[in-house]
Formats: structure tokens, C-alpha cells, sequence
């Protein structure tokens, strides 16, 4: 999602490059350097021989730890979960706020309850996940035994994942999530394979190393549960710098992990992750971040890395994934929108950007929009005025600046507000999309590019403009209202199949794919060691499914009460808690994490008594 500081080069989130255009790989397992063997760690004249007996310990301890992991059952293992889900309890609310002081929020800012959502809420989600499926498992039942299974655009089998339970169809109503898997598989595979490691408890687990995100602070605990569950494969996480202060509290809540010697935390800079991706105890590699630091780590900067690419000689010989962001469309499709429509979706649309005050990887960056649409005016007019009245943060990430100043170079038209830290690019038939397009500038610049057409036509043309034109294949969004999906038909799902990225949402946002644990989170497959634009292979997916494509959310294109309408989806809630400007939005973000705490029903009446008043 985020830079990482996790390299010999330390680097903003740097452009990404253009997705490949045809082809795709097998599977979405790690990519795997030629090299006939890895290399000792190599002594960095930066690192004190103290930090580096650090380093070598806490690999230790974990090399030490695979021993005991083997023996569990998987019982054992979904208790082992239940005791990390107590301890994530009790810091949950000392987490948020800790995330939400080190971005600036203090308790009156009224986006501070993002922090519960990016936070403790998904961590809580992916552990009752996990637990379910370590538990059927146990019982000799697949995790998708629960699930409906179907056909899906381009021989795809697809599993609808979500809601995984009532409850989830009151909290997040009128949202359902799918996983589609990669097209060849079959039912009865999907079904058999399942489990991926766990179906396979007792083989010898190793050690890999995780490097962890900046932004978000589920995300290193995340990829972490991923790499223990998925792959038997225990941890030492390296976390960003910019999370140091949250480990104290990391440490307490993964702290029985840590006991047997299932995972170390670390700390440090570039110097750091230097030392520890060049080690000859890891087996596998995890990165969340930049295309250039993970370049910097394959195949080093510079002449060397240029020489190293020429010859097909990367420098780590480590197998690695990697989740590194990309430039997210969001493609409103055009329609007959009432003014309620447009004010609500524009308001979508700003959240989309400005969550987190942009810091994210699958922010949406590039809206497409149909220059023929009849209310093309009346949609703009509204956006600005969303994007321009949301409620005003610090733009926190380390380099945002000098991302805001290239933004302004770029395009010395834009409008911008909150103080000149946030930009509105709306570009014409002629003017240059490129740096728009090609730029993932991980801060709050939301760009604006018209295409010709309506209904089928217009969809069409900007799934393509997606897949050929903007950089990486993390997410993309779609908005339809629901006469017009109705009217397409058919023609609307083959689209969204050829929508080449690991993570759709269609009237929702990509960022509700990522804090839905039980569905993937990653890149669309194609990504290589050479070309790896949003990265290679997937994390989450609590239900351990092998060989996935891709996850789709769909929402509601109306709230409460409007989503009384005909053909609309119902939904209770009058606005998403995630929304920039929704006016409960803390307050019912703290309240939902807290239901997934406790299960206080009592609480869920406050919780959803507050959610109506948003």
C-alpha cells in the first residue's frame, strides 16, 4: 500500500509503471530469482555490530520457533488465534489512538475514527475468519463448504464470501464480496485445495521476512497472519519507521506469537532492511510498498541495477511478493442520477481520495467520466464541492510535499483547497493525462478525464482506458446506478471480467475489499520480477483459497432511505462510518470495533442508533 523504508534506497511511492499488456502468470505464488543460491547477509558499514546481534537473534529465536509451530494441531492453532484475538482486545482502543495521534487526528477530529476501521476492526475480522476456517479444517470440512460457488465471466469459478454471517448483513448492509478465481479452475479444485497450508499442518515450517507498511496499521499484522496461515511460514517483521510507536502496543497484542518464537518485531531504516533482505535464513520475502524500493531490493539501484536487469540477474535470490499500489480508476458510468444521487456519490468519490488524507495505495486517483453524459455538469459541479468542504487533516506521509509540488507542476491549472493541500485536476480532450495517469502520488491529487459515449459504449472504452493507460492493477471502482446495470445486463459483468485488477468495487470503494479480510487483497496476476507493477500474488483471504484472481465488492448506489427504491440494493445505513463526511463517523467506526470485541448488544443499539444519524 505504502512506501516502505525497508531498502538499501529509502524512496517515496514513486510512479508506478504501466501494467504488462497481454499475458499472465500461472499462479500467484512468490516470484523466484534464478540464482542457484541465496547470499550470506552482507555486513552494511552503517549497521553497528550491536543492531546486527539484534537482527541475528530475533531470526533465531524464530528459526527456533518453526520447531514448535509443526507440532500444533489445528485446533491448537484456532486457540492459539483465540488467546492473539483477547490480546488485540485489550489494546484495541490504545492502538487507534496511538495511529490516529501519529497522523495528527487528535479526539475532536472527526476523521479519527479511520484509525479503528484501519486498524484493530480488520485485525479482529481476519482472526474470527481465521479461526472459522482452522476449525473446519479440523472437522475434516473445506472452509468452503459454507460458501455458494458459481460461474463467473470466462470459464471462472466464483465464491460468494461475504456476508460470512448475519450479523455482517446488518453492519455492512446491503454489501456482498466475492472471490473469483483464476480461470481453468474448477469447483471441485477450488473446493480440494482450500486450506492451502493448513492443509498440510505438519510440514516443516520456515522463516520469511515481512516489510512492513506505513500507512495503515493493519497491514503488517495482516500479511503477517497471512504468511503464518497460508504458507506455515513464521515471521520476522520489519515495520516501517513511521510506525515505530505503535510497536510497544504490536508487541503486546501479537504477544502470543511472540511467546513460542512465531514472530519478532524490528525496527530500523533502509540500512536495516538492507541487512535483513540480504540474509541467508529467509526463505521468502513480503513486501508492502513501492515498485522502486522493491526494485531496490531485487535488483539493487543504479548502474547495478540496470546492469542486473540487462542480464537477468537479480541480486535477491529470494522468492518474493509484494503488494505496491498503482494509480485506481473510478469509472462513473452514466445514468439518470437524481441530485441526491450526485451529492452522495461525489461525496464516495472524495472519501475515496481523501481517506487517510490520501496515503493510500488504492485511493482512487483518476475519475472517468463520459463527456456526453447529460449530467456531466451537474456530477462535477458536485465533486468539487465534496472534495472541496471535506473535512480539513494534516497530509502526514513523509515526501507528500514534494508529491503536492509535482502535482502542481504537472498541472498548474488545478484547483486547489484546505489550504492548498489538496488538488482537483480536470482535464480536457487535449490536455495531457499522462503524469495523472502514470503518477501515483499517495496524497490528496484526485484528476478528472472525460471519455465519449454512453451506456455500453462509454463502459466499454474506460475499461479499457483502466487496464491500457493507468499504472498498476491493484483496484479500480465502479459506479452504476441500478437502471442502468439493469439495462446492460450481461454487458456489465463481461466489463467488470475485463477489469484487470486484483480488487473491484462496484458502488463501494476498494479500500472496503482491503478490510474485508475474507476476501484477497493483491495485485491482478501478471506482475514478474522485471515488470511487477502492483505486485505478485495476494494476502488476506481468510478462507485460505488457492489460486485467486481477483475480489469484488458490491454496494449500495443508494443509502438509507433511498435504497427502498426499485431495483436498488437495501442498505440500513444512511451513510457509511468511512465516508469523509459522515458526521458519526468516530463514533460508530469505535462502536463497531467494539461489537467485534465483545458482542454487547447493547452497544450494537447505540452503534446503529448513531450509524442512522451519519
Amino acid at each position: 500500500m505504502p512506501t516502505s523504508a525497508n531498502s538499501p534506497e529509502q524512496t517515496g511511492h514513486s510512479p508506478a509503471r504501466s501494467r504488462p499488456r497481454s499475458g499472465r502468470a500461472p499462479s500467484q505464488g512468490p516470484a523466484t530469482a534464478k540464482a542457484p543460491a541465496r547470499r550470506a547477509a552482507a555486513a552494511s558499514p552503517t549497521l553497528p555490530d550491536s543492531t546486527r546481534a539484534d537482527l541475528d537473534a530475533a531470526i533465531a529465536a524464530v528459526q527456533t520457533g518453526t520447531r514448535s509451530w509443526s507440532l500444533l494441531t489445528l485446533e491448537q492453532r484456532a486457540r492459539l488465534f483465540e488467546r492473539v484475538r483477547a490480546a488485540v482486545v485489550t489494546c484495541a482502543e490504545e492502538w487507534a489512538t496511538a495511529a490516529a495521534h501519529a497522523k495528527g487526528l487528535d479526539e475532536s477530529n472527526p476523521l479519527f475514527g479511520e484509525e479503528w476501521l484501519a486498524g484493530p476492526y480488520a485485525v479482529l475480522e481476519a482472526i474470527d475468519g481465521y479461526i472459522s476456517t482452522l476449525r473446519a479444517l479440523a472437522t475434516g470440512v473445506s472452509p468452503l463448504a459454507s460458501a455458494t460457488l458459481d460461474a463467473a465471466p470466462g470459464g471462472r469459478v466464483r465464491a460468494h464470501v461475504f456476508p460470512a454471517e448475519s450479523m455482517d448483513r446488518l453492519l455492512l448492509s446491503g454489501f456482498t464480496g466475492e472471490v473469483w478465481l483464476e480461470p481453468g479452475v474448477t469447483r471441485d479444485e477450488a473446493i480440494a485445495t482450500a486450506g492451502l497450508g493448513q492443509l498440510h499442518p505438519t510440514d516443516p515450517a520456515t522463516v520469511g521476512l515481512v516489510l512492513g507498511a506505513g500507512n495503515i496499521t493493519a497491514i503488517p499484522v495482516l500479511d503477517v497472519f497471512y504468511e503464518l496461515l497460508a504458507a506455515n511460514r513464521l515471521s520476522v517483521l520489519k515495520v516501517n519507521p513511521t510506525q515505530d510507536t505503535l510497536v510497544p502496543i504490536f508487541e503486546r497484542a501479537l504477544a502470543p506469537l511472540i511467546e513460542p518464537g512465531f514472530l519478532r518485531i524490528v525496527r530500523g531504516g533502509g540500512d536495516v532492511g538492507a541487512y535483513l533482505t540480504g540474509h541467508k535464513a529467509f526463505s521468502h520475502v513480503h513486501i508492502t510498498g513501492a515498485a522502486t524500493t522493491f526494485d531496490a531490493i531485487v535488483w539493487g539501484t543504479g548502474a547495478e541495477a540496470t546492469r542486473r536487469k540487462k542480464a537477468g540477474d537479480p541480486k535477491l535470490t529470494t522468492p518474493i511478493t509484494a503488494e505496491l499500489g498503482g494509480v485506481s480508476p473510478i469509472i462513473v458510468v452514466p445514468g439518470r442520477w437524481t441530485k441526491a444521487d450526485l451529492a452522495y456519490q461525489a461525496s464516495h468519490i472524495a472519501t475515496m481520495r481523501l481517506h487517510n488524507s490520501g496515503h493510500n495505495c488504492i485511493a482512487g486517483q483518476v475519475v472517468i467520466v463520459s463527456r456526453d453524459w447529460p449530467q456531466r455538469d451537474a456530477f462535477l459541479t458536485a465533486l468539487r464541492a465534496a472534495y472541496a468542504s471535506a473535512p480539513q487533516r494534516p497530509v502526514w506521509y513523509p515526501n507528500s510535499a514534494g508529491k503536492l509540488d509535482a502535482a502542481s507542476a504537472d498541472y498548474p491549472d488545478a484547483q486547489w483547497s484546505a489550504d492548498h493541500t489538496r488538488a482537483l485536476v480536470e482535464l480536457g480532450t487535449d490536455d495531457d493525462a499522462q503524469a495523472l495517469e502514470t503518477t501515483e502520488y499517495f496524497a490528496p491529487v484526485l484528476g478528472v478525464v472525460e471519455l465519449p459515449g454512453n451506456g455500453q459504449e462509454f463502459l466499454d472504452a474506460a475499461v479499457a482506458h483502466a487496464n491500457d493507460k493507468l499504472a498498476g492493477t491493484l483496484g479500480a471502482n465502479v459506479l452504476i446506478d441500478p437502471d442502468t446495470e439493469h439495462a446492460l445486463g450481461d454487458g456489465f459483468e463481461r466489463a467488470i471480467a475485463e477489469l484487470r485488477y486484483g480488487g473491484i468495487a462496484i458502488n463501494a470503494w476498494t479500500g472496503i475489499v482491503f478490510a474485508t479480510p475474507v476476501l484477497s487483497w493483491g495485485a491482478y496476476p501478471g506482475g514478474t520480477l522485471a515488470e511487477v507493477t502492483s505486485g505478485i500474488g495476494v494476502v488476506h483471504n481468510t478462507l485460505l483459497l488457492s489460486r485467486v484472481e481477483r475480489s469484488i465488492m458490491r454496494g449500495p448506489f443508494r443509502p438509507f432511505p433511498r435504497s427502498l427504491g426499485r431495483r436498488t440494493r437495501f442498505s440500513v445505513l444512511p451513510k457509511p462510518p468511512w465516508f469523509v463526511d459522515a458526521r458519526t463517523g468516530t463514533a460508530v467506526s469505535e462502536g463497531l470495533t467494539r461489537w467485534d470485541m465483545h458482542h454487547s448488544i447493547p452497544g450494537l443499539i447505540a452503534t446503529l442508533t448513531r450509524a442512522m444519524r451519519s
